[in-house]
């Protein structure tokens, strides 16, 4: 890690000052169960009477994880915290990243670690923020549901992946894999980018095809179409992996991509069918988090998603018509010019894939 001079570094302890911005699925369970671990933590909720209940009442959480209550001290915004913390997690929607440009920085020390709980590629902006030295992207590889404000159900276990960006190497890893194991087995990773492009490609697959359809995952996986738009996807953002020298790591220690879409026969074809319909079957009950913010009206993550693999496909010219064509519908559902259905996948672009 770079070093800089500064009166105070960061303290990476059982006493850490912990502060978890967002307390929506993921954001809240991280908080909740590292509170009810021992840890000194409170949150940032921006949602109009949220931060009363997370005081008063506590976060729900039941789920995979048993069935708690926990109370936190809470605030709307970065703004009325008036302290520095030790680590931060960033659990926002990947579009709010810019609103923490004014006073995350001021939160920080020299050394602060701050953790992106973040779908798609957004280290990067982060990094932009807070310094890539700060930075700690990780892969959130478990599923959750925010049913209400401070309802929120853990619905699949997994686990988390960490690491630093290029050419750094932050002192506080070994204390995160610690910290973070008191929720799930957490790993450290020399090639983190490789590890989010493999959460990106199943976000793209799971979280989008979700939004598009309104299907839970186990009944999105049981149809073959599906299957064969899922694997599609994947083609597209692996050759776009290829071009941009991205190495694709292992997803969640079981997808081997580049194993995985090796062969075109019928037995290959077989596989990967099998391997989708065990993966819908073993999560079936997750919701896509692009669904629920739909639900909400709220926009989604599409433009970090399967967006990003379009972005860089353009960048090194490389073809990638579903995945275009998923972004465009899912900003039509988010304008009101499309609704969320299963029908949705009857459009021209997907005809091939019967």
């Amino acid at each position: 890690m770079k070093k800089k001079t500064s009166a105070k570094k960061a303290n990476f302890s059982k006493e850490s000052e912990i502060l978890v911005i967002g307390a929506g699925a993921i954001g809240g369970i991280t908080a909740g169960l590292l509170k009810r671990a021992g840890y000194v933590v409170e949150v940032i909720a921006k949602h109009p009477g949220y931060c009363e209940k997370i005081e008063k009442e506590g976060l729900h959480i039941f789920g995979i994880r048993g069935d708690h209550r926990i109370r936190l001290q809470a605030y709307p915004t970065l703004a009325h915290t008036k302290k520095k913390y030790d680590i931060v997690f960033v659990a926002v929607k990947t579009y709010d990243l810019d609103s923490l440009k004014k006073d995350l920085p001021k939160l920080l020390y020299e050394n602060s670690a701050v953790v992106s709980l973040q779908n798609g590629l957004v280290a990067e902006k982060l990094a932009a923020i807070v310094g890539k030295e700060r930075t700690i992207p990780a892969v959130v590889g478990w599923g959750a549901t925010m049913h209400e404000p401070g309802e929120l159900e853990m619905t699949s276990e997994g686990e988390f992946v960490i690491g630093c960006l290029a050419n750094y190497e932050h002192e506080a890893l070994p204390f995160l894999q610690e910290l973070l194991n008191h929720i799930l087995p957490t790993q450290i990773t020399t090639n983190i980018m490789g590890a989010l492009y493999s959460k990106l490609i199943i976000n793209a697959c799971i979280t989008s095809l979700g939004a598009l359809t309104g299907l839970y995952l186990g009944q999105l996986l049981s149809r073959r179409k599906v299957r064969n738009i899922f694997i599609e996807i994947m083609r597209e953002a692996m050759a776009v992996a290829e071009k941009a020298g991205i190495k694709v790591e292992t997803y969640a220690g079981k997808i081997n991509y580049y194993r995985w879409l090796k062969g075109d026969n019928f037995w290959a074809n077989f596989r990967r069918h099998l391997l989708i319909q065990l993966i819908g079957f073993k999560y079936r009950r997750l919701k896509s988090s692009s669904l629920q913010s739909l639900e909400r009206k709220k926009p989604t993550e599409i433009d970090d998603l399967n967006g990003a693999i379009v972005k860089l496909g353009k960048k090194h010219k490389v073809p990638t018509p579903i995945n275009e064509a998923i972004v465009r519908m899912i900003h039509e559902i988010e304008k009101g010019k499309r609704q969320i259905t299963p029908e949705n996948l009857n459009e021209g672009v997907f005809d091939r894939f019967e």
